[in-house]
Order: C-alpha cells, then structure tokens, then sequence
C-alpha cells in the first residue's frame, strides 16, 4: 500500500472519529440511519402493546358496565319490593268496600207483636188475619177488625193494623239501617198526603225505637166520620207501621182523636219492642212478652214531618223491598170497606 493510500484511509477514519465525538442532537448520516432504524423498531413496539392492551381495555369497560346494569337493577329491584310490601300493608290500598252489617236479622210474628191485652182494649173480640209475605224474615204484617154493636144506639168500629219491613244491609244500595230511614221517611210522607185527609197533624214519638212519628187526619165516608192514626217507627234496620182507626156507626159517637192516637202509639211501643225481642234484646210487647205499653229504653230521635221530608229527598233511590200498598193507604180503603155492619158481622 502507498503512502497516499494509508494518508486517506486515515483522514477518513479521523473523521469518522470526530463525528462520533460531535455535540449530541448532530446528527452524522450513520447516526442519523442508527436513529430511525431505532425510531421504526418502538413504534412497531408500541403498535404491538397497543394492540395487546386494547382487548384488556374492552374487557374492563364491559365489567364496569355490566357491574353498573346490576346495581341499577338491584335498587330498582329493591324499590320495586319496597313498594310492593308497602301497598300490601296498606289495607286501604287493596281492601274491597264494606257495608256495615244490619242489627237485626229476624221479625217477630206479626199478628204476635201484641199482647192479648192491649188487643183487647183497641179491637175488642177481633180476630186476626195474617198477611201474605213471600219471605217472613224480612216482611210481615197483621191486621184485626172489630165492631162493638150496641144495638139501636149504633156501633163502634175499629181497625187495626202493623206492618213490620226489615232491610239488609247491600254493598251497593248501602247498610240496612240507612236503607230503613229512606222507607221511614217515605212512610211519613205517604201517611201525610193521603186522598181526602181532613185536619192532617203530625208530631214525633218518643221513646219508640230510634224516631217516630205520628201522623192522624179525619177521613168523612158514607159509613160516618173516621179518625185515622198512623205511626211510623224505626228501630236499627226495620221500620214498623201501625194503623189506627175508629168510627161511630149507625148513630154512635165518634171515637175521641186523642184516645185512638194513645193507643195507637201504645201499639207501636209493644211492636218495635217485639222486633227487639225477636233478635235478642230484652223482652217483647206480644202475647208472651212485657208488660204492655212498655217501652225499647232508647229514646226517639225528633222525627218532624219537615225533617222527614228532607230525608227522603235525599235519598238516592227507594228501596227495592216496599209494601205492595202503603199501610195508611190500605188504612183508607179498610175504614171504607170494614166500616159496614153488616160487613163487620160476616167478618
């Protein structure tokens, strides 16, 4: 080898050499090859991690949302079974409407409401005809006609009659003893407006059942002058009528008004005591009861005919048991159809 040869492999060398020791970030072209190959090779690494590192991300994300769906779900589960053993301890929220019960569940007899006694004083010697009822238990009625001949002077008649009616209690017409109040009211109201009634009074009753009332008229026929008393009586669920009626026939006196109303509301005393008795509560009025005229022990409540009216108008709707005829109508038609002597005697 020349010396000119080993010179420039020196230089060369030399240089290289210098440009190894040069100031960092100048960069020599074999540096600068060294640098990117050095840049391609942690790219591909990073690529690589990514793509190792994204499956775990994934992962992760569907635990964390799969986690959040059951907690949701948990506390809805637990709001939802809150609210349920809410409601079901709520009796209001799942309780059916209720009606309260009627009081009483029987009728006595009613041609035994009375006792032999009191029969005697208002329908002397009288028989009595029980009424027709499809169902005695909640419906029943008897009545007596009596005429007292006293030869050429003329003769006393009188009729008599009591009508029991007993409501049940209904979940949707309502409860019994609601149901007897409407019937009450109309009773009065019927007894009131009676065709051809002279001199129409009425007053309450106390001391017979819950309220009372009478109401009496004068009713003119051929037969003579009738004095008409009709007491209408409610006690709990049932409502008890009687009827009342006298007239001096054939030239005879006409019976006293206040006379008839006395026995008349001493009637209905025995009679709603009757109803207590037949359902258990102390001892009837009737042919083997109390003492008669005795009275139930609970006082009446004022029963005015204006209040009766207004309680009967605010009654949704009538009854679906009633009478076939109201018993002060039939009072009307018995004083006209019994008041013949000769009637009388067949009966």
């Amino acid at each position: 080898m020349s010396e000119g040869t080993m010179q420039r492999r020196a230089q060369r060398d030399d240089q290289s050499d210098r440009t190894d020791r040069s100031e960092p970030g100048v960069l020599t072209d074999g540096g600068d090859r060294r640098v990117r190959r050095a840049s391609r090779a942690g790219g591909v690494n990073r690529a690589l991690a990514a793509a190792a590192a994204l499956p775990v991300l994934l992962f992760a994300a569907a635990c964390s949302s799969d986690s959040g769906s059951d907690d949701s779900a948990g506390s809805g589960g637990t709001a939802q079974a809150d609210a349920g053993g809410s409601s079901a301890s709520d009796p209001s929220a799942s309780a059916a409407p209720t009606v309260q019960a009627a009081a009483f569940k029987a009728l006595p007899k009613a041609c035994a409401t009375l006792s032999a006694k009191t029969l005697t004083e208002l329908v002397p010697k009288a028989k009595a005809k029980q009424g027709t009822s499809t169902d005695p238990q909640d419906r029943a009625s008897c009545s007596w006609s009596s005429l007292d001949n006293n030869g050429v002077k003329g003769s006393q008649f009188r009729w008599l009659n009591v009508s029991l009616l007993r409501f049940e209690s209904d979940a949707t017409r309502g409860a019994g003893d609601r149901l007897a109040q409407e019937y009450y009211a109309k009773q009065v109201g019927d007894a009131q407006a009676v065709a051809g009634a002279k001199g129409t009074t009425s007053q309450a009753v106390p001391g017979t059942g819950d309220q009372a009332t009478v109401v009496r008229y004068d009713l003119k026929k051929k037969e003579g002058a009738f004095k008409q008393q009709t007491v209408v009586a409610r006690v709990e669920n049932v409502v008890v009528t009687v009827d009342y009626n006298g007239a001096g026939l054939a030239g005879d006196k006409t019976p006293s008004a206040d006379t008839l109303v006395k026995a008349a509301e001493k009637a209905a005393k025995e009679a709603v005591a009757s109803v207590r008795a037949a359902n258990g509560e102390g001892s009837g009025g009737g042919n083997g009861g109390a003492a008669s005229g005795g009275s139930d022990g609970k006082p009446s409540a004022s029963a005015s005919p204006s209040t009766s009216s207004k309680a009967s108008s605010k009654a949704s709707s009538a009854p679906s048991v009633s009478p076939s005829a109201s018993p002060s109508k039939s009072a009307a038609k018995a004083a006209a159809a019994g008041a013949s002597p000769s009637a009388s005697r067949k009966s």
